[in-house]
């Protein structure tokens, strides 16, 4: 039978982007008891309490280092139990920070990591062993769970000369809210240019996310629109990936702005994937609203209404579905959409999950492709080639309301994720016009974000819970 050898409380509680700890918790006022296990005295610690290295951190969030405070206690071995969400940059990030930190002190270090789904946030497991000095002994499993074997008898456990001052110096620049976000961002890199393993690592992660979102909430199935269009496309392919094609049904439905390829397209995707699929033509639905308001429109021309009119019968139809069947509505909006309001609230937007909305544009096209080029095409050539479209009017293309792709997303990365306002985003060498037409897109399109679906979590800084701005203002940038 076991029983309770001791009770360790965390010292410091995050307040900042997702966390909330500050508003429910005191810290405790100091770490500790160390525990002794095996003739080792352990010095157990929990999450934020590693995260606070003043020599790591050249400006950290908190006064104490708790990992500090346990090594002057005379801990042998320091253990970390941890529940770190995932982003892109952020496990490289969690190595420097373990070894500068085992390094310092000269004690090994054992970090325990979660892994699964809540909510929006992914963990990602990875749990680390560093050896006193330094050096990563173990890596465990990403976005499963795993288990690691080591031996610390030889030594590993005891203590070594601690480094020098200089030598854990800060590898991170800061760890203030506003720039430790953007430290994960350059680390990341740029979307466009996504590696292979960073490919790999999104499609697990996202893959990890929408499975546990789904069943955690008591789903077992999934729906979605398919459209014929890129962020669709990906979407289906995550959903039939993490829930098995046999829970997925796609529905597509076309309008008289429906090109013929988008539903070939959507067509020739189910079948690859081996989803349900299902067509509905909206037309009559849409002439039907068109009748409905006519009198109430008299002498005004057709605008921006008659193609959110679109996107809401769209929406109604997946919610009908989704209410009648128990499936979860995935919603397949990116990033980029999200942060410039390019999307119709209670249309596109209606759902219980968003996979992709922390991918960028640029992000999906670099996500689709490498999982073209894992195998048999999955994704038909031409949605990845064709210029992306709503087909919400005529001749319609994303550009006619938006920047091009590649240069808005690095706009909004260098806003969104590195907290630049408009002034350094300038002197950074963006154009001032593109500057201040896609920050004001940002500011007007609070109030759709404020009923989004939430999003997984998969960079530095995700719309959502660590995005906090009103929607009434007079702040101008």
């Amino acid at each position: 039978r076991g029983s309770v050898a001791a009770i360790v409380r965390k010292c410091l509680l995050p307040t900042y982007d997702v966390f909330d700890e500050g508003r429910y918790f005191d810290p405790a006022p100091e770490p500790g008891p160390l525990l002794e296990v095996a003739g080792t005295r352990l010095g157990v610690s929990i999450c934020e309490d590693l995260w606070n290295d003043k020599q790591f951190w050249r400006q950290p969030r908190y006064l104490r280092d708790p990992i500090e405070e346990l090594a002057a206690q005379g801990a042998e071995l320091l253990v970390n139990v941890s529940a770190s969400p995932y982003a892109m940059g952020k496990p490289e990030v969690r190595r420097r920070m373990v070894s500068a930190a085992a390094r310092r002190h000269g004690l090994p270090i054992a970090m325990c990591n979660l892994v699964g789904g809540n909510d929006s946030l992914i963990f990602d497991g990875r749990s680390l062993l560093a050896r006193a000095n330094g050096e990563l002994q173990r890596e465990a499993a990403a976005f499963r769970e795993d288990l690691i074997v080591e031996d610390l008898a030889s030594g590993t456990a005891r203590r070594s000369r601690p480094a020098s001052r200089t030598s854990g110096a800060a590898v991170i620049p800061d760890q203030t809210p506003e720039t430790s976000a953007g430290a994960l961002a350059v680390v990341a890199g740029y979307e466009a240019d996504l590696s292979d393993d960073t490919c790999r690592e999104l499609a697990e992660a996202l893959t990890l996310g929408i499975r546990d979102y789904t069943l955690k909430t008591g789903f077992r199935r999934a729906v979605l629109g398919l459209s014929g269009g890129i962020d669709s496309a990906l979407t289906a392919v995550l959903a039939a990936r993490a829930l098995g094609p046999q829970n997925v049904t796609t529905i597509a439905m076309p309008s008289r702005y429906t090109a013929s390829m988008s539903n070939e397209d959507a067509e020739v995707l189910a079948t690859r994937l081996g989803v349900e699929f299902h067509r509905i033509a909206i037309e009559p639905i849409f002439q039907s609203y068109l009748t409905a308001l006519a009198p109430l429109f008299a002498g005004r021309g057709p605008d921006v209404t008659e193609e959110n009119l679109q996107a809401r019968i769209r929406g109604a139809l997946l919610m009908a579905f989704s209410n009648k069947t128990g499936a979860l509505l995935i919603t397949t909006g990116n990033k980029s959409e999200l942060a410039t309001g390019f999307c119709t609230l209670y249309g596109d937007m209606a759902g219980g999950l968003a996979a992709i909305g922390d991918l960028s544009k640029t992000a999906v096209y670099a996500l689709a492709r490498w999982f073209n080029r894992q195998g048999p095409e999955l994704i038909p050539s031409r949605i990845l080639t064709r210029p992306p479209t709503a087909e919400l009017r005529e001749n319609q293309t994303d550009q006619d309301t938006l920047p091009p792709y590649d240069e808005l997303d690095k706009v909004l990365r260098s806003h969104v994720e590195e907290h630049l306002g408009a002034r350094r985003l300038i002197e950074r060498g963006f154009p001032e016009e593109l500057v201040r037409r896609v920050l004001k897109l940002v500011v007007q399109s609070e109030y759709k974000r404020r009923q989004a679906a939430p999003a997984l979590r998969v960079t530095a800084r995700a719309f959502g819970e660590g995005w906090r701005f009103p929607i009434a203002h007079g702040y101008r940038h």
